[in-house]
């Protein structure tokens, strides 16, 4: 491979993408930048290691991103990328590393974990704002996966707070996507009844329904699936689709309902450590080549919406069409409603009681 070839392999794995034009050419620009550069730090055939710090149900998405990445940078460069990965609750991940979790980038299930990286000092302020899109190359939202024949006939929100059903939920102390079907199913009551006290009395009755509070999604998932325990679990779309993929279409089904959230995972590098390692030019190549053609397809193949809207209609038949509220509209932000919802004394706590 000759080095303009190299050039416009890595230039079309980066900058593909639908941001606009203005935006793909500043990316392009960026990316065509990166791999020279790069390519005289690895001129002896260096060997680089990136640790990617992550959120619970995102093991198989960046298994397949890593590989397709990793293969098209040593073909440019000549040197051996090796990317870790680490994965939990994404609040305890956040958590891990402010504690000393050496990563060089971090892909959170939402923006305020990695909110409070930023407090620390490690993640420039503005990070939303250096990638497109709030920093989130992917989009999900929150769907509910069922026994196969859904046998307690749950269509809709409020069949799973009704006596007798047991859902499947992690605990929003730890994990993302638990904070992502808190208030998911916040958002569906205020908006159905137009008072803001029955989201918190509906809340509250969906959690006396919920009777182990696993640490992170795949937690949950494994609590739902393999020990059979609970009549719904509230998953995220791609944990959902996982299930019946791996586990089979005759023992789940996928129950979309009639409102959801829209779920933002955003992406960030962790300036403090890769200015340290002197990896940023790999780390930031490797979070803009998630909106490439390439990064959007491998999202869209472990079913993540993709941003791309080539891509996206190339996948529509997947994804369900669901009408989605967002945490701004709706809650204010994740500041507020980390602060309202999930911090010491705040509404979950007021409202959680664990069983016996």
């Amino acid at each position: 491979m000759t080095k303009s070839t190299k050039e416009g392999a890595m230039l079309k794995f980066l900058s593909r993408n639908a941001i606009g034009r203005r935006a793909v050419l500043a990316v392009a620009v960026a990316a065509l930048a990166v791999p020279l550069a790069a390519g005289a730090a690895f001129a002896q055939g260096k060997n680089v290691t990136l640790l990617n710090v992550s959120y619970d149900p995102t093991r198989e998405l960046y298994n397949d991103y890593n590989k397709a990445f990793a293969k098209l940078w040593e073909a440019q460069s000549g040197g051996k990328l090796t990317v870790r990965q680490s994965h939990g609750g994404s609040g305890k991940q956040a958590r891990s590393v402010i504690d000393g979790l050496e990563a060089d980038v971090v892909t959170l299930a939402l923006a305020y974990d990695i909110d409070e990286i930023a407090e620390r000092g490690l993640i420039v302020q503005d990070y939303l704002k250096r990638l497109p899109d709030n920093a989130s190359p992917y989009t999900s939202t929150i769907v509910f996966l069922v026994r196969k024949g859904n046998p307690k006939g749950i269509k809709d929100w409020d069949d799973v707070v009704k006596p007798g059903v047991s859902v499947i939920t992690p605990n929003p102390k730890t994990s993302g996507g638990a904070r992502w079907n808190y208030l998911a199913a916040w958002g569906y009551a205020e908006r159905k009844n137009g008072k803001a006290d029955d989201g918190r009395k509906f809340v509250e009755q969906l959690f006396k329904n919920v009777p182990v509070l696993d640490t992170g999604a795949r937690g949950s998932l494994i609590t739902f699936t393999q020990r059979n325990l609970g009549d719904v679990f509230l998953s995220w779309e791609n944990e959902a689709f996982l299930a019946i993929n791996e586990l089979g279409k005759d023992k789940f089904e996928i129950v979309v309902p009639s409102i959801s959230i829209l779920a933002e995972p955003p992406v960030a590098v962790v300036d403090k450590v890769v200015d340290r390692k002197g990896t940023r030019q790999v780390a930031e190549a490797y979070l803009k080549g998630l909106y490439g053609k390439e990064g959007q397809e491998i999202a869209a193949r472990h079913y993540y919406r993709p941003r791309d809207p080539e891509v996206a209609r190339k996948y529509a038949e997947i994804f369900p069409n669901v009408k989605l509220f967002t945490i701004d509209e709706q809650f204010g932000g994740w500041t507020k409603a980390q602060k309202a919802h999930f911090g010491d004394g705040g509404v979950f706590d007021q409202i959680y009681k664990p069983s016996n």
